[in-house]
């Protein structure tokens, strides 16, 4: 039987309500959100890189490489029936592969390379983020061997979990096997990922998913469901799959649909998120008001993952109010110290740490108070981006002993520690034995001290956020704004792009200005919100216990 409608790989991993509106006729002309400029930037960057790897590949395997033509004037059909010639052929690698569709399953898709054995073809997916961490075990191939033979345990190398890759394989194994030209065996699949100097090569048979599945039964039990969505979506029929808020909302183009109907229904996900959202519904509480009803201090029907169940009936309330934050204790307890540093991290995605900005405040240690930032403008990764985080932690660990040596406490803050430890812990490792980098071990001895203090851990014990917990949210109803009305992490990557020139883009030196301000308010107002959680202003918060 022939589907009616063909989906993607993309669905698999995308929310079940956007498939159906997706697939719904009425939807076709609904308003959409505008596209997110920094999301379309990540698209080009991941375009270059394909075209880098394609180019690298080329260069390897010379007249061996066939290229599927693709461009805005080449129909999908078309470059369908031409890989389709290619393998038909036996051509070694097909590369931007738009494989036949495949009626009966309801698929269709393409693979960025597609790499040929004695029996058969293999899809290779090339992305731009990295896959695999420092360690063993990962299966890995050179990129000058690009073949599921040629692999072989890699001592250096670890498989990093990215689910997304797995299933996007898989789909296009399913569509090999349904135009019959799979390899035999057992089905793998490869990624090239952001370093293009290995292929891993995925056993997507393994049992290395939750529960002993592996990614093809994974997928195709989320595909089947994705299938079903679309169906009756496109023939009008009972929706499957009603709108639900959760984290990828806030840059799906469906947003503004699915928060008008949530807002309109009043649904409890506009206050729990997720799988707490949906245990919710099936325990009859379907609205925030009905959630709000409850009383907080009584046992609720559920056990809530996200939150305690009394919790999520505060913040139904103060969502009804509309309170950003509650107190859910009577006094606030945020750890101070007599010498005290805001710290915050620039990076740009996985290729390095650029900027490390400072605020100092507290008492005389004979430095200047104020803000100070560590920044390299060379574009990442680079050389220089050693010695901008060897003079950030030279300077202060020269405040923390200064402070000992005077008697004063010390205490250095963040807002989210897991990126700041992420890029203190990267840096050592990466930059070691370099002047002025510290080890490892000096890193894991400062992030495990009393001495670093994550101020999103005590909002997160200490408060509950009606809208969110980030600093762009909390920080505001502490009174701290922001110079620049764009200020963001996904705006200033665009601004990092203009500030260093990269991949060819005009360079605008302006653009460093105004990251260095961006920079310097996230750490002001961090010190503004810590201010603020032990002031008097406190008393005139809501408390949990009073709603």
């Amino acid at each position: 039987m022939t589907s009616q409608v063909q989906l993607d790989a993309g669905v698999v991993t995308r929310c079940r309500r956007r498939v159906h509106l997706e697939n719904d006729p009425e939807m076709r002309d609904a308003p959409k959100a505008a596209p997110d400029p920094a999301s379309e930037q990540r698209k080009a960057d991941a375009t270059n890189h394909r075209r880098a790897v394609a180019d690298a590949l080329g260069r390897i395997v010379g007249s061996n490489l066939f290229e599927v033509p693709s461009g805005p004037d080449v129909r999908s059909a078309d470059r369908e029936r031409v890989t389709l010639a290619a393998m038909e052929m036996g051509a070694p690698y097909i590369w931007g592969a738009a494989l036949p569709r495949d009626p009966r399953g309801g698929r269709r898709g393409g693979i960025d390379l597609l790499v040929k054995d004695s029996t058969g073809y293999v899809p290779v997916l090339v992305v731009r983020h990295k896959i695999t961490d420092p360690g063993q075990g990962a299966r890995t191939s050179p990129l000058t061997l690009p073949l599921p033979d040629g692999s072989r345990t890699d001592p250096h190398r670890k498989v990093r979990p990215q689910p997304r890759d797995q299933l996007r394989l898989a789909h296009a194994q399913r569509q090999l096997q349904a135009a019959g030209y799979a390899r035999n065996g057992r089905a793998t699949g490869g990624v090239i990922g952001m370093d293009a100097d290995v292929v891993l090569w995925h056993d997507l048979e393994a049992p290395t998913w939750p529960g002993g599945r592996n990614a093809l039964a994974e997928y195709d039990a989320r595909f089947s469901d994705r299938l079903a969505v679309a169906l009756a979506a496109a023939n009008q029929k009972d929706a499957l799959a009603r709108p639900s808020r959760i984290v990828d909302c806030k840059t799906c183009p469906w947003w503004p649909t699915c928060d008008s109907d949530l807002k309109q229904g009043r649904d409890v996900s506009l206050v729990v998120r997720g799988e707490d959202a949906a245990a919710l519904r099936k325990a009859g509480l379907s609205t925030v008001d009905e959630l709000a009803a409850l009383d907080p201090a009584a046992d609720g029907p559920i056990q809530l993952v996200g939150m305690p169940f009394g919790d999520a009936v505060v913040l139904a309330r103060a969502w009804l109010r509309d309170l950003s934050l509650v107190r859910r204790v009577p006094e606030m307890s945020v750890p101070r110290a007599d010498v005290e540093v805001d710290v915050d991290m620039e990076s740009f995605g996985d290729l390095g740490a650029y900027m490390w900005g400072c605020l100092l405040s507290g008492k005389d240690i004979d430095e200047s108070p104020g803000y100070r930032a560590f920044v390299t403008w060379d574009a990442l990764p680079c050389d220089d981006e050693a010695r901008s985080f060897a003079e950030f932690w030279t300077w202060l660990t020269g405040i923390r002993l200064r402070a000992k040596a005077r008697g004063l406490s010390f205490r250095a803050y963040c807002y989210n520690e897991l990126a700041e430890n992420r890029w203190l812990l990267a840096s050592a490792e990466r930059f070691a034995g370099k002047p002025g980098i510290p080890t490892v071990a000096q890193i894991k001895e400062f992030i495990q001290s009393d001495s670093w203090v994550d101020l999103f851990g005590i909002v997160r014990e200490q408060f509950l956020c009606a809208h969110g917990k980030g600093l762009k949210i909390i920080a505001p109803v502490a009174g701290f704004s922001w110079r620049d009305p764009e200020a963001g992490g996904e705006n200033s990557m665009r601004w990092y792009r203009a500030a260093v020139g990269l991949n060819g883009d005009e360079l605008d030196v302006d653009q460093r200005r105004r990251l260095l301000e961006y920079n310097e308010d996230d750490v002001r107002a961090t010190h503004r919100l810590r201010e603020w959680m032990t002031s008097d202003e406190m008393s005139r918060l809501p408390y949990a216990g009073d709603l």
